[in-house]
């Protein structure tokens, strides 16, 4: 006989995971062209930061390997929306800022998916969504604790 608190879990992990797939898909076909959740998710990340990143702290804090991000780097380097250079107390380091091209692109994405982002916040109902975000959060650090 199945626990069901197994059940549960697996209900609960069922959701999350479908919805973080339709929402990368949804995000995916309204970001501009050419520019990948992960880029989009880095921009962001740094456009809100006060200060560089190293390629390893953009990792850790996306549960990423460093060659994932240094490959996503790469392509944001490319495209002139990040600028990349030593560290200027350890050469073998590298640090990360945001372009001003970099928040061009950022706030052209945050305009493509704003409408799909209002609209689902709409569907919801604002008290739903503010119900559930302390839920979310406590999942999310609970399984950052376990790493």
């Amino acid at each position: 006989m199945s626990d069901p608190r197994n059940s549960l879990a697996i209900a609960l992990f069922s959701e999350v995971l479908a919805a973080d797939q339709m929402i990368r898909n949804r995000l995916a076909r309204v970001l501009p062209k050419g520019m990948e959740l992960s880029h989009f998710s880095v921009l962001n990340h740094l456009g809100r930061a006060s200060d560089e990143k190293s390629p390893a702290q953009l990792a850790q804090t996306f549960h990423v390997t460093r060659g994932a991000m240094t490959n996503t780097l790469s392509k944001l380097e490319w495209a002139g929306y990040v600028h990349i250079r030593p560290d200027w107390d350890d050469a073998r380091r590298k640090m990360i800022s945001i372009s001003p091209a970099g928040r061009l692109a950022r706030d052209a994405a945050l305009s493509s998916i704003a409408p799909m982002i209002s609209g689902v916040l709409d569907e919801l109902g604002e008290d739903k969504v503010r119900a559930a975000l302390p839920i979310l959060r406590e999942l999310r650090s609970k399984l950052e604790d376990d790493r």
